[in-house]
């Protein structure tokens, strides 16, 4: 099975740093999940008053108010069908900040927007679309739009004023042979929002699908895309 990660790129997949393309290469077929150890170098978040915005996220998983430097972190991805049949991958991403924090995120390809959808937090609540590209280091490049909100039998767009822009970077430094990453969220009329930047290794382990811890998962998984 092709990586969804391929499968949106196409031959520019292939434009790739190997490292790159191997972190991203992998799918529910080959029974491995990736485990990134590493240090967040800074991790920062904008004026006030978006504050009270990025508590109420952290209650589902979704950014934190928290900042620092040199806060020791871990990125572990598993690939899995969901209950709809959909090739996921899962990213969990846990912060050792003096409150430890964790920004969980689950991608899909849809077949109905032709390109990635990623699904923020336990219950699935936010999706965005994902634009990738390929960048001058044979980093990936991802970034988001189309804000959209699930609840019940609600679903919305969110309007412009109200959305974020992720704009992440993922690449592989071959004279420290680690991986970087930088993260940057963004509001068209607020401004810098959240962010973090730093860098890991990364670790294979041997994971059957049965095996995916439980605290993994979503809550709540969400059909609409």
């Amino acid at each position: 099975m092709t990586s969804i990660y391929r499968r949106a790129l196409g031959a520019d997949f292939d434009r790739l740093h190997p490292k790159i393309q191997e972190r991203f290469g992998f799918s529910s077929e080959d029974g491995v999940a990736a485990i990134g150890r590493g240090v967040m170098e800074t991790i920062w978040h904008g004026p006030f008053y978006i504050l009270p915005f990025l508590t109420i996220g952290a209650w589902r998983r979704i950014l934190f108010p928290e900042h620092g430097t040199n806060i020791p972190f871990t990125v572990e991805n598993y690939v899995y069908n969901d209950t709809y049949g959909r090739e996921t991958v899962a990213w969990i991403r846990r912060f050792e900040t003096p409150r430890p924090r964790r920004f969980d995120a689950y991608m899909i390809y849809s077949e109905q927007r032709d390109q990635l959808v990623d699904y923020l937090g336990t219950h699935q609540h936010l999706a965005v679309d994902i634009h990738l590209s390929v960048d001058a280091r044979g980093g990936l490049r991802l970034l988001s739009d189309n804000d959209r909100i699930y609840e019940g039998l609600l679903g919305f767009r969110l309007p412009r004023f109200l959305s974020g822009i992720a704009d992440v970077c993922e690449w592989y430094d071959d004279e420290a042979q680690q991986y970087r990453i930088e993260v940057n969220v963004s509001n068209k009329w607020f401004g810098p929002l959240f962010g973090y930047r730093g860098y890991f290794q990364n670790e294979w382990r041997t994971v059957c699908p049965h095996q995916i811890p439980d605290d993994v998962k979503p809550r709540r998984e969400e059909r609409r895309e």
